[in-house]
């Protein structure tokens, strides 16, 4: 009985209500367009005042692609090749890398920017990736040790950030069809078709881009590994500064030297143009051929130096210092379909151990080019290219990859002691 109730009082209720808008000339079907009308205006009126970033940026790839985002850093137009970075972290490291000079880097990871900028974690004293591609930018920045946002650092440094880009999609296309040169862009008078006419007239094979990141006089670096970050027994144990190693700047990163440094060497830095005469005249125990960007063909000065000092000192080659020394053993290099760029690559050493390494490259040796002599002691499990090599008569030592990281593990932290133990017999 009361259920009944209650229904009857409301259908009273409801037909009450029916005969007052009836009464107020207002029908159930005009206060619902009334009620649609106003939403239309309140989303015209959102539409016309967004309170987020709409696309002003576009990043065109040379096979005519053009992928539609949201620029971040500094405005304008930059052109350069395309590769992609599988690093979990260390953008930073990254972005400061003079490795990458030429290049537009995209991160797999699919956040960048959280930890802010800081001032400890530069490998250089300024950005030299020529533009970043994230699928999402980071909207708050939490460390202790941050001094500034990306956004922020990229607009100081003159670079463009493109986000919300299918980071997924143009990894998949890097990899099927090779590296891409592209420009990114934050100009609206720029048409499609013009920025793909730029794409496919502009090349790095052949570019001398060490120049563009060397040095231009010699100078010295003593501070090593900070004692908080320090994690290898023998460089703890080390005599600082008993070891003088010259280390030709190819684009060198602030931890290759900082490793050397915990290692016991004190290190005099050249320019990748000083003459293999007077760095001999420097005396040192050993000489380094750093990595640093582009192809590594296109610096026959820097393999001359090379074929001048071996022989005369050991001398430990690294990345772009890789492909210089195995140009000056006599063999040749290559350019690799997408580069190797991250730091998970399984690499196989000389004693069958597998080391997770860091890479960053672009261009590889051809083991089938080089003497009988050299060595091919490394070996990348994905693809199987050289990733490092001895000549024992000329008392040479190479790895295609990124002993200090950087980011990265640190499992080639040795390679570092190897070579001071070729330094020290080698005296």
């Amino acid at each position: 009985m009361a259920s009944s109730a209650t229904a009857v009082a409301s259908a009273v209720r409801a037909s009450s209500s029916l005969r007052s808008r009836e009464k107020t000339g207002i029908s159930f079907t005009a206060a619902k367009a009334r009620r649609g009308r106003a939403r239309v205006v309140s989303v015209s009126a959102a539409a016309a005042q967004k309170p987020w970033k709409t696309s002003d940026c576009r990043l065109v790839l040379e096979d005519g692609s053009v992928w539609n985002g949201q620029s971040f850093g500094a405005k304008g137009t930059a052109l350069g090749e395309v590769v992609f970075n599988t690093s979990m972290s260390g953008y930073q490291e990254i972005l400061t890398d003079p490795s990458y000079a030429g290049q537009f880097v995209l991160f797999t990871c699919p956040e960048i920017g959280n930890v802010g900028i800081n001032v400890e974690d530069m490998e250089s004293t300024k950005a030299h990736m020529g533009g970043m591609l994230v699928r999402h930018l980071s909207l708050n920045v939490s460390n202790y040790r941050s001094s500034q946002s990306l956004p922020e650092y990229l607009e100081q440094q003159n670079v463009i950030g493109i986000s919300d880009v299918d980071t997924r999609a143009i990894t998949r296309r890097l990899r099927d069809t090779g590296c891409l040169n592209g420009v990114i862009t934050t100009e609206s008078d720029k048409t499609d078709e013009e920025l793909v006419a730029m794409a496919r007239d502009w090349t790095i094979v052949g570019k001398d881009m060490i120049s563009t990141v060397s040095c231009s006089e010699p100078y010295e670096w003593t501070d090593p590994t900070g004692e908080e970050w320090e994690w290898a027994a023998a460089a703890k144990a080390s005599k600082k500064g008993s070891l003088h190693v010259v280390a030709y700047d190819f684009g060198v990163k602030h931890n290759i030297m900082r490793r050397l440094a915990a290692f016991g060497c004190r290190i005099t830095v050249v320019p990748a143009t000083m003459p293999a005469a007077e760095v001999l005249a420097l005396k040192p125990d050993g000489v380094l051929f750093s990595n640093g960007p582009g192809d590594p063909s296109a610096v026959p000065y820097a393999v001359d130096n090379a074929k001048e000092i071996l022989g005369k000192l050991p001398v430990f080659g690294i990345c772009m210092g890789h492909q210089v020394l195995g140009q000056a053993f006599g063999g040749e290099t290559f350019k690799l379909k997408f580069g190797h760029h991250g730091g998970n690559h399984p690499v196989r050493g000389p004693t069958g151990a597998v080391e997770i390494s860091s890479q960053n490259h672009n261009f590889a040796v051809d083991p089938k080019t080089l003497p009988a002599d050299v060595e091919v002691t490394h070996v990348n499990l994905n693809d199987g290219t050289c990733a490092g090599m001895i000549y024992p008569a000329l008392k040479a030592m190479t790895i295609q990859y990124h002993p200090e990281a950087s980011p990265g593990p640190h499992d080639s932290d040795g390679s570092f002691e190897t070579f001071v133990e070729m330094m020290k017999a080698g005296k």
